[in-house]
C-alpha cells in the first residue's frame, strides 16, 4: 500500500464559537470593537446577517473588522424574519438577545437547521419572561422579549448553546443569571463576558453566574485558529506513515481539546507546543506526527464528551483504522446537530466497508487495515464531508463525498488545505463551491 507523508504547517481558519460570540459582544457593547481572524464562514455570515438585520453596523466579513457598537439596548426590530441559515448558534444565541427586547423576532433557517431542537432555549427564556412560539420543537421560531427576571436554571444536559443564550438574555435584560450544568460546557460566552466587563463567576458545583450589567465595554480581540478545524489535520498527521503537520495560533480552551487526548490515548504523536495567553484564551501550536500502525483503540465517554463534541464522527473516522474496538459512549447529543451523526457515521462506515456498531447513546467501531471503497452521504453536515474526506486521503481507500461543499459551514477552503497537505488531490475530493441555502 502507499505511504502517505505529511510535512509543513496548516493555518486553520478562526474559531466559529468565538467568531460568533465576538460579533455579538461588538454589536452590543458600547464603542469601537476590533475583532481580527473572524472566521468567515456561511454559519458567521448568518450571524452576521442577523445582527445587521437588527440595526448593529456589522461590516462586511474580513481579517480586521471595526464594529461601532449599538450599546445594550441600541438594537430594533427586524423589518423580516431572521435568517439563521444552518447555524444553531447564531438562532440559539440570538435568541437569548432578542429576548431582552420589547419587539417580536422571528428564526427562520434551513431544511437542517429547521429540524433542530429549540425547546431547550425556549424554556428557560420563558421562566425570564419572554415569549416563545415554535412550530413543535423547531422552527421557524418566534420570540417576543421585554422586562426579564433573573433566572437559576439547571440545565439537564450540558449545553454551551443554551448556557450562552441564558447569559446574553440576562446581559442585555440587566438582571442576574446563573446556569448549572452536570458538565462543563464550552466557556468562550463566560470568557468574553469577562472581557467586556461583566461579573461572572464559575462556582464549584458547576455553575456560572453573571451580575446584572449596565452595558458593555468594547473588546480587542484575535480570534485563536478553531480547534475543530485543526483536529482534521491532526487526524490526516496521525493516519499518515511519514512525517508530522505543525498547526499554529491554536485555540485551545480546555474545554474543546478533549479530541487530542483521545489521540494521545490511541497511541497518536500529538503535543501541544508555544501554549500562551491571547485575549483571555489558550493558545498554541498543535504538532501531530504520523502514527499509521500504532493506533490502538479507545472509549470515550461521561465527562470528557462535551469537550470532543464536535470531533466526534473524526474520531469514528480514525478509529476506523485503529487496532481493536473504540466505543463512543454518553453522546446522544449527536443524534440532534446537522444530522443524526451517530446514524449517519455508523451507516457511512459500512457502507465503506468497516465494521461499526450504532449505540442509543453512541457507537462501536473496530478498525483495520483493510481498503474502504464506496461512497459517502452526509446529509449536508460539514463535519461527516470533512470527517470522511480525512479517511479518503489514506492511501488505498477510495471515497467519494455527495456534497463535499457543505464544508464551507464552518471551515472554508478546506479540500484546498486537504490538497495541499498530502500533495495530491484526495478521492473525496469534488464540487466544493458556496452553497447558497447556507449562506
Amino acid at each position: 500500500m502507499a505511504a502517505l507523508t505529511v510535512a509543513g504547517e496548516v493555518r486553520v481558519p478562526g474559531d466559529k464559537s468565538i467568531s460568533h460570540r465576538a460579533l455579538m459582544l461588538a454589536a452590543l457593547a458600547t464603542g469601537e470593537s476590533r475583532v481580527r481572524g473572524v472566521l468567515e464562514s456561511a454559519d458567521v455570515h448568518s450571524t452576521a446577517g442577523a445582527l445587521r438585520a437588527l440595526g448593529a453596523a456589522v461590516p462586511p466579513l474580513g481579517a480586521m473588522l471595526r464594529i461601532t457598537g449599538s450599546r445594550l439596548h441600541g438594537l430594533r426590530a427586524a423589518a423580516a424574519p431572521l435568517d439563521c441559515g444552518n447555524s444553531g448558534t447564531t438562532t440559539r444565541l440570538m435568541a437569548g438577545i432578542c429576548a431582552g427586547y420589547a419587539f417580536e423576532s422571528v428564526f427562520v433557517g434551513d431544511a437542517s437547521l429547521s429540524r433542530r431542537p429549540m425547546r431547550r432555549i425556549a424554556r428557560p427564556l420563558e421562566a425570564m419572561g419572554a415569549q416563545v412560539a415554535l412550530t413543535g420543537d423547531a422552527l421557524p421560531m418566534t420570540v417576543r422579549g421585554g422586562a426579564l427576571r433573573s433566572i437559576n436554571w439547571v440545565n439537564d444536559k450540558s449545553s454551551a448553546q443554551v448556557k450562552s443564550a441564558i447569559l446574553l438574555a440576562g446581559v442585555v435584560g440587566g438582571v442576574g443569571a446563573t446556569v448549572r450544568e452536570p458538565e462543563p460546557s464550552r466557556d468562550y460566552s463566560e470568557r468574553m463576558l469577562r472581557v467586556a466587563g461583566v461579573s461572572v463567576v464559575a462556582g464549584n458545583d458547576g455553575s456560572v453566574t453573571i451580575a446584572p450589567a449596565a452595558s458593555l465595554r468594547a473588546i480587542d480581540i484575535e480570534v485563536p485558529g478553531d480547534p475543530s478545524s485543526a483536529a482534521f489535520f491532526a487526524a490526516l498527521a496521525v493516519l499518515a506513515t511519514r512525517g508530522e503537520l505543525l498547526l499554529r495560533g491554536v485555540g485551545l480552551n480546555p474545554t474543546r481539546i478533549g479530541f487530542y487526548a483521545a489521540l494521545r490515548r490511541m497511541g497518536a504523536a500529538v503535543r501541544f507546543e508555544d501554549e500562551r495567553d491571547q485575549g483571555g484564551e489558550p493558545v498554541g501550536t498543535v504538532v501531530a506526527g504520523a502514527s499509521a500502525g500504532d493506533l490502538r483503540a479507545t472509549t470515550a465517554q461521561g465527562s470528557e464528551i462535551p469537550s470532543m463534541i464536535d470531533e466526534l464522527p473524526l474520531l469514528a473516522c480514525v478509529a476506523a483504522r485503529a487496532s481493536g474496538t473504540t466505543e463512543i459512549r454518553g453522546a446522544a447529543e449527536l443524534r440532534v446537530k446537522e444530522s443524526d451523526r451517530i446514524a449517519a457515521v455508523v451507516s457511512n462506515l459500512r457502507t465503506l466497508g468497516a465494521e461499526a456498531e450504532e449505540l442509543p447513546d453512541g457507537l462501536r467501531v473496530t478498525g483495520s487495515d483493510r481498503a474502504l471503497r464506496g461512497h459517502v452521504i452526509t446529509h449536508g453536515d460539514h463535519r461527516l464531508a470533512m470527517a470522511f474526506g480525512i479517511l479518503g486521503a489514506v492511501p488505498g481507500n477510495s471515497i467519494t463525498i455527495d456534497d463535499p461543499g457543505c464544508a464551507i459551514v464552518s471551515f472554508p477552503g478546506f479540500w484546498e488545505l486537504l490538497k495541499r497537505a498530502t500533495g495530491h488531490a484526495t478521492s473525496a475530493e469534488g464540487s466544493h463551491g458556496k452553497r447558497p441555502s447556507s449562506a
